[in-house]
C-alpha cells in the first residue's frame, strides 16, 4: 500500500458529525504534501472543524502525518451536494408517499402537557437503539427542542442545503437555531408554511429510519401543512389524565385524521406520582388517556409518570432516557420507543432501494 492508501484506510474511520458518513466518502481528504495531509471542510465556518481535525490527526498519527484543515472549492461542494442528493433534484421532499422513513407527528390539543419533552426523549431513545433518527421542531412559536437536547450549534449552510446539528445521535432542526433565544416569532400562515417546507426540503436528512415531528399545540396552519406534505405520517396524541385536557387532545387527533394521517396511539403524560412506599398518587385524576384512545378508536400505548429527573433533564439538555435510565419515566419512554420501533411501514407500491 502507498502512504496515501494507508492514510485513506485510517481516515475511513473518521465520521463527519453532521453528515454521519466517513470523510473519505465525502471527498474531504485532499493531497499529501510532505508530511501533511489536507482535510477539506465543507465551509470555513463548520462548527465541527476542530473535532474533525482532532479525529483525523489521531487516525494518521502513526503514519507520521499532520492533518491540516482546508476548505472545499465551489466545484467540490457542488459535487458533494450531488452525491448527497443521490440523483434527486434540489428542494425535493424526501418524505413523500414513496418514503421508507417511518414518520410520526407528536401532537396535543393544548400546551403544557409535556409533548416536546416526550418527543425529544423518544427520539433519543430510538437513536440509542441504533436507528437513524431525525427530529423537526415544528412548534415555531413555542420552540424548545434545542434547549431540551442541549444544542447550541447553528446548522451549517452548504449553499442552499442545510446540514442539521446532531445531538445524542439525532439530527435536529428548529427555528430556535436561527433566532436569538429571547426573540419571539410572530409570523402569519404563509411564513409558517415556507419554514416547514424548508425544514423538509432544504435540510439534508439522509436515509432516516424514523422522523419525529414535535407539533405545535392545536390545529392551525402548521398541522395542515405537515399533514399535506407527509402522506405516510402517523399521529401520536399526547394528553394528561384530567378530563379537560382529554377533550382538547381529541382535536389534535381529529385534525390528523382529516388530513389523512392514521392515529398510532395515545400517550398519557403525568399519569401519577410514585410515592416513597411505591403507591401512585393521581394528582391530575385518571382516565383521560383511555377516553381519548377510545374516542379515536386507537390504543393507549403508554402512561408516563410525573418525574423530577425528567423535568431536570429537559431543563439541562440531558434527556432522562440516557441521563437517568432507571427513572420510572425513562423506563416507560423506552418502552414507548420500542413500540414505535416495532411499528411496520406499508411497503405496498413502494420502490425499494435494492442493488
Amino acid at each position: 500500500m502507498t502512504l496515501r492508501d494507508e492514510a485513506l484506510a485510517a481516515l475511513a474511520k473518521v465520521i463527519d458529525p453532521e453528515l454521519r458518513k466517513p470523510i473519505t466518502e465525502l471527498g474531504m481528504v485532499g493531497e499529501i504534501t510532505g508530511t501533511s495531509i489536507a482535510i477539506k471542510l465543507t465551509v470555513p465556518t463548520c462548527p465541527a472543524a476542530q473535532a474533525i481535525r482532532a479525529e483525523a490527526q489521531a487516525a494518521v498519527d502513526s503514519l507520521g502525518l499532520t492533518a491540516e484543515l482546508t476548505v472545499m472549492t465551489q466545484d467540490e461542494r457542488n459535487e458533494l451536494k450531488e452525491k448527497l442528493r443521490a440523483g434527486k433534484p434540489p428542494r425535493t421532499n424526501p418524505f413523500d408517499e414513496n418514503t421508507l422513513t417511518r414518520v410520526f407527528l407528536v401532537g396535543s390539543g393544548k400546551g403544557g402537557v409535556g409533548k416536546s419533552t416526550l418527543t425529544a426523549n423518544l427520539a433519543v431513545a430510538l437513536a440509542d437503539q441504533g436507528f437513524s433518527v431525525g427530529l423537526i421542531d415544528a412548534d415555531i412559536f413555542g420552540y424548545s427542542i434545542p434547549g431540551q437536547l442541549g444544542i447550541e450549534d447553528k446548522p451549517t449552510q452548504l449553499d442552499e442545503m442545510i446540514l442539521p446539528p446532531v445531538a445524542f445521535g439525532v439530527k435536529v432542526i428548529s427555528i430556535g437555531m436561527f433566532v436569538d433565544g429571547s426573540q419571539a416569532v410572530a409570523w402569519r400562515g404563509p411564513m409558517l408554511h415556507r419554514t416547514i417546507e424548508q425544514f423538509l426540503k432544504d435540510v439534508f436528512w439522509g436515509q432516516l429510519d424514523f422522523l419525529l415531528i414535535d407539533m405545535p399545540p392545536g390545529t392551525g396552519d402548521v398541522a395542515i401543512s405537515l399533514g399535506q406534505a407527509l402522506p405516510t405520517a402517523r399521529s401520536i396524541v399526547i394528553t394528561t389524565p384530567q378530563e379537560a385536557a382529554a377533550e382538547v387532545a381529541l382535536r389534535s387527533g381529529a385534525v390528523g385524521i382529516q388530513t389523512g394521517q392514521s392515529v398510532f396511539g395515545v400517550i398519557e403524560n403525568m399519569s401519577w406520582l410514585v410515592q416513597p412506599d411505591g403507591s401512585k398518587l393521581e394528582i391530575f385524576g385518571n382516565g383521560g388517556g383511555l377516553a381519548v384512545a377510545k374516542h379515536l378508536e386507537t390504543e393507549l400505548i403508554g402512561q408516563v409518570p410525573i418525574s423530577v429527573p425528567l423535568r431536570v433533564g429537559s431543563d439541562e439538555g440531558k434527556p432522562v432516557v440516557l441521563a437517568n435510565p432507571e427513572d420510572p419515566a425513562a423506563i416507560e419512554i423506552r418502552k414507548l420507543a420500542k413500540k414505535i420501533a416495532e411499528s411496520k411501514l406499508d411497503l405496498k407500491g413502494k420502490r425499494l432501494p435494492l442493488a
